[in-house]
């Protein structure tokens, strides 16, 4: 869990990506840096650089935004219940820093069929050579 002050992660991170990964925001469909990138490597925590997402896990869904079928391991995200915007979803969030992720949905494909959803604001990318 995260030590900063919200004064300290403004003075790190953009207005955008605060408003995303602190206050729990989303950014449009189709805006974000990594939705249809195929590059290779891992995803990692905007906020603290814990490695959450594979390459090799993620698929286009088609919503919009970067979607995998499968978390790096088990103790990397948590889920909370969201029941925002006048439905039940279920929030992720990094393990380590407690940054939001996005959301994760029981539509994706096998071998998990789950999706986990994210805004690329909540995520840096570390390319494999």
């Amino acid at each position: 869990m995260s030590n900063k002050t919200p004064q300290q992660w403004q003075a790190e991170l953009s207005a955008d990506d605060y408003r995303i990964c602190r206050l729990k925001g989303t950014e449009p469909a189709f805006s974000g840096r990594y939705e249809a990138c195929k590059t290779n490597g891992t995803y990692r925590c905007k906020c603290c650089a814990k490695p959450l997402f594979e390459s090799t896990a993620k698929y286009d869904s088609g919503s919009g935004w970067p979607s995998f079928w499968q978390a790096t391991n088990d103790h990397c995200l948590n889920e909370n219940s969201d029941d925002g915007h006048g439905m039940l979803r279920v929030e992720v969030v990094c393990a380590n820093c407690d940054s939001h992720l996005g959301h994760v949905f029981e539509d994706g494909p096998q071998p998990t069929g789950l999706r986990y959803c994210i805004n690329s604001a909540s995520l840096s990318l570390d390319p494999k050579e």
